[in-house]
Protein backbone atom coordinates (compact mmCIF):
# COMPACT_ATOMS: atom_id res chain seq x y z
CA UNK A 1 0.00 0.00 0.00
CA UNK A 2 1.02 3.54 -0.99
CA UNK A 3 1.34 6.34 1.47
CA UNK A 4 -2.01 7.07 3.49
CA UNK A 5 -1.48 8.66 6.54
CA UNK A 6 -4.25 10.20 7.98
CA UNK A 7 -5.01 10.84 12.07
CA UNK A 8 -8.25 12.62 13.48
CA UNK A 9 -8.37 14.67 16.56
CA UNK A 10 -11.15 15.36 18.74
CA UNK A 11 -12.23 17.34 21.54
CA UNK A 12 -15.59 16.92 22.80
CA UNK A 13 -15.01 18.68 25.73
CA UNK A 14 -13.07 21.12 27.75
CA UNK A 15 -14.43 24.32 25.96
CA UNK A 16 -13.09 27.02 28.27
CA UNK A 17 -14.07 30.10 26.84
CA UNK A 18 -12.08 33.39 27.24
CA UNK A 19 -13.58 36.97 27.17
CA UNK A 20 -13.18 38.69 23.79
CA UNK A 21 -12.90 42.21 22.60
CA UNK A 22 -16.14 43.68 20.99
CA UNK A 23 -15.96 42.77 17.30
CA UNK A 24 -17.80 45.10 13.55
CA UNK A 25 -18.72 42.94 11.72
CA UNK A 26 -20.86 43.98 7.78
CA UNK A 27 -22.26 40.97 6.28
CA UNK A 28 -20.86 41.79 2.70
CA UNK A 29 -23.76 39.23 1.22
CA UNK A 30 -26.72 41.23 2.71
CA UNK A 31 -27.47 44.27 0.28
CA UNK A 32 -27.42 47.53 2.41
CA UNK A 33 -26.00 45.95 5.21
CA UNK A 34 -24.64 47.95 7.89
CA UNK A 35 -21.64 47.00 10.74
CA UNK A 36 -23.01 45.40 13.56
CA UNK A 37 -21.35 45.71 16.88
CA UNK A 38 -21.27 41.29 18.53
CA UNK A 39 -20.07 40.43 22.03
CA UNK A 40 -17.66 38.09 21.58
CA UNK A 41 -15.85 35.10 23.56
CA UNK A 42 -12.88 32.45 22.08
CA UNK A 43 -11.56 29.09 22.57
CA UNK A 44 -8.28 27.61 20.93
CA UNK A 45 -7.31 23.58 20.93
CA UNK A 46 -4.48 22.81 21.98
CA UNK A 47 -1.65 22.42 19.74
CA UNK A 48 -1.68 19.22 17.41
CA UNK A 49 1.30 17.71 16.76
CA UNK A 50 1.65 15.47 13.53
CA UNK A 51 3.96 12.77 12.96
CA UNK A 52 4.09 13.05 9.58
CA UNK A 53 3.96 15.95 7.22
CA UNK A 54 0.40 16.50 6.51
CA UNK A 55 -0.79 18.15 2.72
CA UNK A 56 -4.48 19.22 3.76
CA UNK A 57 -6.52 19.71 7.05
CA UNK A 58 -10.08 19.36 7.39
CA UNK A 59 -11.93 21.20 10.37
CA UNK A 60 -15.07 20.00 11.69
CA UNK A 61 -17.49 20.80 14.39
CA UNK A 62 -21.09 20.65 15.85
CA UNK A 63 -22.75 23.48 17.29
CA UNK A 64 -26.19 25.32 18.03
CA UNK A 65 -26.09 29.18 17.16
CA UNK A 66 -29.27 30.85 19.27
CA UNK A 67 -31.25 33.36 17.23
CA UNK A 68 -28.81 36.91 17.31
CA UNK A 69 -25.41 34.22 17.68
CA UNK A 70 -22.72 32.86 15.10
CA UNK A 71 -19.07 31.09 15.30
CA UNK A 72 -16.02 32.31 13.60
CA UNK A 73 -13.78 29.02 12.97
CA UNK A 74 -10.21 29.62 12.42
CA UNK A 75 -6.89 27.88 11.67
CA UNK A 76 -3.32 28.16 11.21
CA UNK A 77 -0.67 25.88 10.82
CA UNK A 78 3.11 25.43 11.45
CA UNK A 79 6.13 23.71 9.97
CA UNK A 80 9.37 23.41 11.46
CA UNK A 81 9.52 26.10 13.76
CA UNK A 82 7.36 28.71 12.23
CA UNK A 83 3.85 29.09 12.68
CA UNK A 84 1.65 31.10 9.62
CA UNK A 85 -1.11 33.36 10.38
CA UNK A 86 -4.50 32.31 11.26
CA UNK A 87 -6.82 31.88 8.40
CA UNK A 88 -10.66 31.68 7.84
CA UNK A 89 -12.59 27.94 7.26
CA UNK A 90 -15.91 29.86 8.12
CA UNK A 91 -18.36 32.05 9.30
CA UNK A 92 -21.12 29.75 10.39
CA UNK A 93 -24.61 29.54 11.93
CA UNK A 94 -27.59 27.35 11.98
CA UNK A 95 -29.68 29.45 10.00
CA UNK A 96 -29.37 32.31 7.73
CA UNK A 97 -30.61 35.83 7.25
CA UNK A 98 -34.18 35.08 6.25
CA UNK A 99 -34.15 33.50 9.49
CA UNK A 100 -32.66 33.52 12.63
CA UNK A 101 -28.82 34.55 12.15
CA UNK A 102 -27.37 37.88 11.87
CA UNK A 103 -24.74 36.71 9.41
CA UNK A 104 -24.84 34.87 6.10
CA UNK A 105 -23.19 31.20 6.33
CA UNK A 106 -20.05 31.70 4.58
CA UNK A 107 -16.46 30.57 3.67
CA UNK A 108 -14.16 33.30 2.77
CA UNK A 109 -12.58 33.37 -0.66
CA UNK A 110 -8.75 34.36 -1.45
CA UNK A 111 -6.96 32.85 1.41
CA UNK A 112 -3.59 31.99 -0.28
CA UNK A 113 -0.14 32.00 1.39
CA UNK A 114 3.35 31.02 0.78
CA UNK A 115 2.69 27.73 2.66
CA UNK A 116 -0.68 26.74 1.35
CA UNK A 117 -4.31 27.85 0.86
CA UNK A 118 -7.69 27.19 1.89
CA UNK A 119 -9.99 25.63 -0.54
CA UNK A 120 -13.37 26.14 0.34
CA UNK A 121 -13.60 23.64 3.50
CA UNK A 122 -10.16 22.60 3.69
CA UNK A 123 -6.62 23.65 4.00
CA UNK A 124 -4.33 22.46 1.40
CA UNK A 125 -0.28 22.49 2.05
CA UNK A 126 1.90 24.11 -1.11
CA UNK A 127 4.01 22.10 -2.74
CA UNK A 128 7.13 21.58 -0.92
CA UNK A 129 5.38 22.39 2.24
CA UNK A 130 3.56 20.64 5.10
CA UNK A 131 1.33 20.76 8.00
CA UNK A 132 3.63 19.42 10.91
CA UNK A 133 1.38 21.03 13.85
CA UNK A 134 -2.05 22.67 13.32
CA UNK A 135 -4.77 24.61 15.71
CA UNK A 136 -8.01 25.76 15.38
CA UNK A 137 -10.16 28.63 16.95
CA UNK A 138 -13.22 29.25 17.08
CA UNK A 139 -14.87 32.48 18.29
CA UNK A 140 -18.54 32.74 19.37
CA UNK A 141 -20.06 36.20 18.50
CA UNK A 142 -23.56 37.34 19.81
CA UNK A 143 -25.66 40.94 20.01
CA UNK A 144 -25.01 42.20 23.17
CA UNK A 145 -27.72 42.59 26.16
CA UNK A 146 -28.25 41.59 29.57
CA UNK A 147 -28.30 37.66 29.28
CA UNK A 148 -26.31 36.77 26.39
CA UNK A 149 -27.20 33.37 25.19
CA UNK A 150 -24.03 31.92 23.52
CA UNK A 151 -23.59 29.18 20.58
CA UNK A 152 -22.62 25.96 22.86
CA UNK A 153 -20.13 23.71 20.98
CA UNK A 154 -20.49 20.04 21.43
CA UNK A 155 -17.49 18.54 19.21
CA UNK A 156 -14.25 20.36 17.54
CA UNK A 157 -12.45 18.16 15.04
CA UNK A 158 -9.64 18.36 12.43
CA UNK A 159 -8.74 15.72 9.91
CA UNK A 160 -5.02 15.97 8.97
CA UNK A 161 -3.87 13.76 6.14
CA UNK A 162 -0.79 13.30 3.23
CA UNK A 163 -2.12 10.27 0.93
CA UNK A 164 -0.21 9.24 -2.25
CA UNK A 165 -2.29 6.67 -4.11
CA UNK A 166 -1.15 5.37 -7.03
CA UNK A 167 -4.02 4.66 -10.32
CA UNK A 168 -2.57 1.02 -10.38
CA UNK A 169 -3.04 0.36 -6.41
CA UNK A 170 -4.37 -3.03 -5.62
CA UNK A 171 -7.96 -3.39 -4.59
CA UNK A 172 -8.24 -3.93 -0.82
CA UNK A 173 -9.34 -7.30 0.11
CA UNK A 174 -13.20 -8.19 1.08
CA UNK A 175 -13.58 -7.51 5.07
CA UNK A 176 -16.21 -7.86 7.45
CA UNK A 177 -18.87 -5.70 5.95
CA UNK A 178 -19.57 -8.36 3.27
CA UNK A 179 -23.33 -9.36 2.83
CA UNK A 180 -24.67 -6.24 5.37
CA UNK A 181 -26.53 -3.66 4.32
CA UNK A 182 -28.10 -0.54 6.42
CA UNK A 183 -31.50 0.33 5.77
CA UNK A 184 -31.05 3.98 4.97
CA UNK A 185 -34.01 5.84 3.17
CA UNK A 186 -33.71 6.65 -0.11
CA UNK A 187 -33.71 10.06 -1.85
CA UNK A 188 -33.17 11.51 -5.32
CA UNK A 189 -31.66 14.92 -5.69
CA UNK A 190 -33.10 14.82 -9.27
CA UNK A 191 -36.30 15.43 -7.71
CA UNK A 192 -35.30 19.24 -7.47
CA UNK A 193 -33.70 19.58 -10.90
CA UNK A 194 -34.66 23.65 -11.52
CA UNK A 195 -36.42 24.34 -8.27
CA UNK A 196 -34.98 26.87 -5.83
CA UNK A 197 -31.94 27.95 -8.31
CA UNK A 198 -31.32 30.91 -5.43
CA UNK A 199 -28.98 27.49 -4.42
CA UNK A 200 -27.37 26.46 -7.07
CA UNK A 201 -29.57 25.63 -9.62
CA UNK A 202 -31.94 23.27 -7.60
CA UNK A 203 -31.04 19.52 -7.50
CA UNK A 204 -28.52 19.58 -10.30
CA UNK A 205 -25.74 20.05 -7.58
CA UNK A 206 -27.57 18.69 -4.28
CA UNK A 207 -26.24 15.55 -3.68
CA UNK A 208 -24.33 16.16 -0.26
CA UNK A 209 -27.70 17.36 1.03
CA UNK A 210 -29.58 14.97 -0.13
CA UNK A 211 -26.74 12.38 0.85
CA UNK A 212 -26.55 13.98 4.70
CA UNK A 213 -30.52 13.88 4.88
CA UNK A 214 -30.78 10.41 4.10
CA UNK A 215 -28.43 9.71 7.23
CA UNK A 216 -30.44 11.91 9.25
CA UNK A 217 -33.82 10.00 8.38
CA UNK A 218 -32.01 6.72 8.96
CA UNK A 219 -31.45 8.13 12.53
CA UNK A 220 -34.37 9.78 12.98
CA UNK A 221 -32.93 12.92 13.27
CA UNK A 222 -34.66 14.71 9.84
CA UNK A 223 -36.65 17.80 10.42
CA UNK A 224 -40.46 17.39 11.22
CA UNK A 225 -43.34 18.56 8.77
CA UNK A 226 -43.37 22.13 10.75
CA UNK A 227 -40.25 22.74 9.95
CA UNK A 228 -39.87 22.06 6.55
CA UNK A 229 -43.52 23.88 5.86
CA UNK A 230 -41.98 27.19 4.23
CA UNK A 231 -40.61 24.58 1.26
CA UNK A 232 -44.21 24.93 -0.30
CA UNK A 233 -44.39 21.64 -1.59
CA UNK A 234 -44.66 17.72 -0.45
CA UNK A 235 -41.73 16.62 -3.43
CA UNK A 236 -38.93 15.37 -0.10
CA UNK A 237 -38.92 18.98 1.25
CA UNK A 238 -36.51 17.84 3.96
CA UNK A 239 -33.54 17.97 1.03
CA UNK A 240 -34.73 21.45 0.33
CA UNK A 241 -34.40 22.32 4.24
CA UNK A 242 -30.80 20.59 4.36
CA UNK A 243 -30.11 22.79 1.05
CA UNK A 244 -30.91 26.05 3.31
CA UNK A 245 -28.96 25.17 6.45
CA UNK A 246 -25.38 23.75 4.40
CA UNK A 247 -25.59 26.65 1.35
CA UNK A 248 -22.18 28.35 1.41
CA UNK A 249 -23.09 32.07 -0.25
CA UNK A 250 -19.56 32.46 -1.20
CA UNK A 251 -18.64 28.93 -2.13
CA UNK A 252 -22.10 29.22 -4.04
CA UNK A 253 -22.70 25.61 -3.23
CA UNK A 254 -24.50 23.32 -0.98
CA UNK A 255 -21.37 21.03 -0.80
CA UNK A 256 -19.50 22.47 2.03
CA UNK A 257 -18.31 19.29 3.67
CA UNK A 258 -17.82 20.90 7.13
CA UNK A 259 -21.04 22.68 6.80
CA UNK A 260 -23.14 19.48 5.87
CA UNK A 261 -21.72 17.60 9.42
CA UNK A 262 -22.32 20.99 11.19
CA UNK A 263 -25.85 21.04 10.14
CA UNK A 264 -26.16 16.99 11.13
CA UNK A 265 -24.29 17.86 14.27
CA UNK A 266 -26.53 20.61 15.15
CA UNK A 267 -29.41 18.14 14.94
CA UNK A 268 -28.49 15.96 17.85
CA UNK A 269 -25.70 13.85 15.58
CA UNK A 270 -22.15 13.43 16.43
CA UNK A 271 -20.71 14.08 12.96
CA UNK A 272 -17.42 14.88 11.35
CA UNK A 273 -15.56 14.89 8.22
CA UNK A 274 -12.21 12.69 7.74
CA UNK A 275 -10.41 10.65 5.05
CA UNK A 276 -10.68 6.67 5.26
CA UNK A 277 -7.79 4.69 3.87
CA UNK A 278 -9.87 1.65 1.46
CA UNK A 279 -13.06 0.27 1.46
CA UNK A 280 -11.82 -1.95 3.92
CA UNK A 281 -12.43 0.35 6.44
CA UNK A 282 -15.48 1.74 5.06
CA UNK A 283 -17.02 -2.33 5.52
CA UNK A 284 -15.67 -2.00 9.31
CA UNK A 285 -18.45 1.06 9.82
CA UNK A 286 -21.33 -0.68 7.61
CA UNK A 287 -20.74 -3.59 9.81
CA UNK A 288 -21.02 -1.61 12.88
CA UNK A 289 -24.69 -0.40 11.30
CA UNK A 290 -22.65 3.10 10.58
CA UNK A 291 -23.88 4.07 7.00
CA UNK A 292 -21.04 6.77 5.44
CA UNK A 293 -21.33 9.77 2.89
CA UNK A 294 -18.76 9.90 0.76
CA UNK A 295 -16.94 11.99 -2.34
CA UNK A 296 -16.38 10.45 -5.54
CA UNK A 297 -14.79 12.12 -9.13
CA UNK A 298 -15.17 9.64 -12.48
CA UNK A 299 -15.79 9.41 -15.86
CA UNK A 300 -18.73 8.00 -17.25
CA UNK A 301 -16.85 4.98 -17.79
CA UNK A 302 -15.04 4.21 -14.73
CA UNK A 303 -18.17 3.38 -12.99
CA UNK A 304 -20.52 0.79 -14.26
CA UNK A 305 -23.67 1.68 -13.51
CA UNK A 306 -23.84 4.92 -12.78
CA UNK A 307 -25.49 6.63 -16.10
CA UNK A 308 -23.53 9.83 -15.41
CA UNK A 309 -19.95 11.30 -15.51
CA UNK A 310 -18.62 13.95 -12.27
CA UNK A 311 -15.84 16.22 -11.34
CA UNK A 312 -17.02 15.73 -7.79
CA UNK A 313 -20.27 14.06 -6.38
CA UNK A 314 -21.28 12.74 -2.67
CA UNK A 315 -23.46 9.68 -2.25
CA UNK A 316 -23.16 7.11 0.66
CA UNK A 317 -22.14 3.87 1.36
CA UNK A 318 -24.55 1.74 2.87
CA UNK A 319 -23.79 -1.92 2.62
CA UNK A 320 -21.93 -4.34 0.62
CA UNK A 321 -23.09 -7.45 -1.19
CA UNK A 322 -21.77 -11.34 -0.32
CA UNK A 323 -19.01 -10.65 -3.10
CA UNK A 324 -18.19 -7.56 -1.78
CA UNK A 325 -19.76 -4.79 -4.06
CA UNK A 326 -20.50 -1.54 -2.47
CA UNK A 327 -24.42 -1.06 -2.10
CA UNK A 328 -24.62 3.12 -2.10
CA UNK A 329 -28.02 5.02 -2.20
CA UNK A 330 -26.48 7.50 -4.84
CA UNK A 331 -28.92 10.12 -4.64
CA UNK A 332 -27.84 11.09 -8.52
CA UNK A 333 -30.36 7.78 -9.40
CA UNK A 334 -29.40 7.38 -12.80
CA UNK A 335 -30.10 10.93 -13.50
CA UNK A 336 -33.88 9.51 -13.04
CA UNK A 337 -36.13 11.92 -10.83
CA UNK A 338 -37.32 8.99 -8.73
CA UNK A 339 -36.32 7.64 -5.17
CA UNK A 340 -36.73 4.37 -6.47
CA UNK A 341 -33.55 4.85 -8.68
CA UNK A 342 -31.28 5.48 -6.11
CA UNK A 343 -30.24 2.31 -4.70
CA UNK A 344 -27.47 1.16 -6.75
CA UNK A 345 -24.95 -1.59 -6.60
CA UNK A 346 -21.65 -0.83 -7.58
CA UNK A 347 -17.95 -2.77 -8.56
CA UNK A 348 -15.85 -2.98 -5.72
CA UNK A 349 -12.93 -2.52 -7.67
CA UNK A 350 -14.04 0.42 -9.89
CA UNK A 351 -16.02 2.34 -6.56
CA UNK A 352 -12.73 2.13 -4.53
CA UNK A 353 -10.79 3.54 -7.31
CA UNK A 354 -12.90 6.57 -7.59
CA UNK A 355 -13.29 7.18 -4.75
CA UNK A 356 -9.73 7.23 -3.37
CA UNK A 357 -8.74 9.07 -5.85
CA UNK A 358 -5.03 10.01 -5.34
CA UNK A 359 -5.71 11.55 -1.87
CA UNK A 360 -7.54 9.59 -0.01
CA UNK A 361 -11.32 8.44 0.44
CA UNK A 362 -13.40 11.36 1.61
CA UNK A 363 -16.32 10.64 4.39
CA UNK A 364 -18.69 12.17 6.96
CA UNK A 365 -19.19 9.91 9.68
CA UNK A 366 -22.40 10.78 11.13
CA UNK A 367 -24.14 8.61 14.43
CA UNK A 368 -25.91 9.10 17.64
CA UNK A 369 -23.81 8.57 20.20
CA UNK A 370 -24.91 5.71 21.98
CA UNK A 371 -23.94 4.15 18.68
CA UNK A 372 -20.72 2.82 18.93
CA UNK A 373 -18.34 2.88 15.98
CA UNK A 374 -16.03 0.54 14.51
CA UNK A 375 -12.64 0.56 16.54
CA UNK A 376 -10.06 2.93 14.83
CA UNK A 377 -6.45 1.90 13.74
CA UNK A 378 -3.04 2.56 15.80
CA UNK A 379 -3.15 5.78 13.05
CA UNK A 380 -6.92 7.03 13.97
CA UNK A 381 -8.92 8.34 11.44
CA UNK A 382 -11.92 8.37 13.34
CA UNK A 383 -12.40 8.19 16.82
Amino acid sequence: MTERHAILTVWESGFDWSPGADVDHTDVHVEGAVAVTFASRVWESPVVELPFAATELIPSWNARTPAGTWLLVEGRVGEEDVWGPWFTFARWAEDDPTGESPVTRTTVRDQHLESGRVETDTWLAAPGHGVERWQLRLTALALPCDEIVWPTVTLVAGAASRFDIRPDEPTSVRGVGRGSEVAVPPHSQRLHVDTFPEWDNGGQSWCSPTSTTMLLEHWGRGPEPDEVAWVGHAVDPEVVHAVRRVFDRAYGGAGNWAFNTAYAGSRGLRAYVTRLRDLGEAEAFVAAGVPLVVSVTFREDELDGAGYATSGHLLTIVGFTAEGDVVSNDPNSHRIASNDEVRTVYAREQFERVWLGSDGGLAYVMHPRDVALPAPPSEPNWV
